[in-house]
């Protein structure tokens, strides 16, 4: 099969589009033939070597949000059959020992990854347990389901598992741009939350309106804190989203009201963090949490809230697979608006 692989890290000159060996179904796998994969930040830090995931290797195939059809099965698979059209559960945690990718499902330790620390989808195939493929309805195309997995887990885990949020609430979602960020916004509207959403620029604020904000605010030229006590009637928010860290972080904890939370599940501006007052932080009881990897039955539930019809899909450009470099370029330029597909 086809593939864009690298074995050393670098810029997009290392992606290599080139004939790779074929996946082999296992007893509990199936083979998926890829139709659409989408881009995440880890597929660039990867591979600029910025960051790896614990268990990652060289060579490697990124792509953790797979969506395609059924080429293979193994011979105990009996929930799916050759030709159906599949979403995938990129996470490895809760694979049945008769897949060839069990053992990996260690949620806090080195959880395997299709695309992070496993071959994933860029590519025409990719090797997949059967307990982790999800049917796709015929009204949702092959590129709508790619833009699903995990954005929309990240974005769900972290509102309700991790965060509680609440019907009646108001919630600070940052980088409204971002696949994680349209994800947020609807998620949380559409539970009965008020949302609040920051982004880089105008454009993207006014997008962000589109998706359910009820206020929106450019982060790089209002100040956050007095922007949403102003929105709150000065009683701050119940809750933030953060997946920027560093650049908005001691903002974010001061537009946030009584016994309020701040949820953090990225680092993209940043690894460190100042606490701008602790004082505040206990006399106010504000909490802050990290959001850790999401558990195997979440999955399911998420992708019918996404199946029924509610939810509003960005994709921001598509890309034939082997102008991934060229996709991943866009991506760290911030210069997009929800997700960035490849067909290969």
């Amino acid at each position: 099969m086809k593939a864009v692989h690298y074995t050393e890290a670098g810029g997009p000159e290392v992606l290599k589009y080139e004939e790779v060996a074929d996946p082999i179904a296992g007893k509990g796998d199936v083979v998926v033939g890829v139709a659409a994969t989408s881009l995440n930040r880890l597929d660039v830090l990867q591979r600029n070597g910025w960051y790896q995931m614990p268990g990652f290797t060289y060579p490697h195939i990124s792509g953790m949000d797979i969506a395609g059809t059924v080429i293979e099965i193994g011979e105990e698979v009996n929930n799916v059959k050759v030709g159906d059209r599949v979403v995938v559960d990129p996470s490895l945690a809760g694979v049945s020992e008769n897949s060839d990718l069990s053992g990996r499902g260690d949620l806090f330790g080195e959880l395997g990854i299709l695309g992070a620390n496993a071959d994933g989808g860029y590519a025409e195939k990719c090797l997949v347990p059967c307990s982790h493929v999800y049917s796709i309805p015929d009204d949702i195309s092959f590129e709508d389901a790619a833009t699903f997995p995990t954005c929309y887990l990240t974005a769900s885990h972290a509102l309700f598992n991790v965060g509680k949020l609440e019907q009646g609430e108001t919630v600070i979602i940052h980088a409204a741009g971002s696949g994680v960020g349209v994800a947020a916004i609807q998620l949380a509207k559409n539970a009965g939350a008020t949302v609040l959403a920051t982004a880089g620029t105008d454009e993207k604020c006014e997008r962000a309106l589109g998706l359910g904000a009820s206020h929106v605010m450019n982060n790089r030229e209002g100040e956050l804190a007095t922007w949403a006590r102003e929105k709150t009637q000065g009683n701050g928010v119940n809750m933030v989203m953060d997946c920027v860290g560093t650049a908005l972080f001691g903002s974010s904890l001061f537009s946030i009201g009584i016994h309020g939370r701040l949820v953090n599940c990225g680092n993209a501006s940043g690894d460190e963090a100042v606490i701008p007052s602790l004082g505040y932080i206990f006399h106010s009881g504000i909490s802050i949490h990290g959001s850790d990897p999401y558990k195997p039955d979440e999955f399911g539930p998420v992708w019918q809230e996404f199946c029924s019809g509610n939810y509003k899909v960005e994709i921001d450009s598509v890309y034939s697979l082997e102008d991934a470099g060229e996709a991943q370029e866009k991506m760290i330029s911030g210069d997009f608006f929800g997700k960035i597909i490849l067909i290969p």
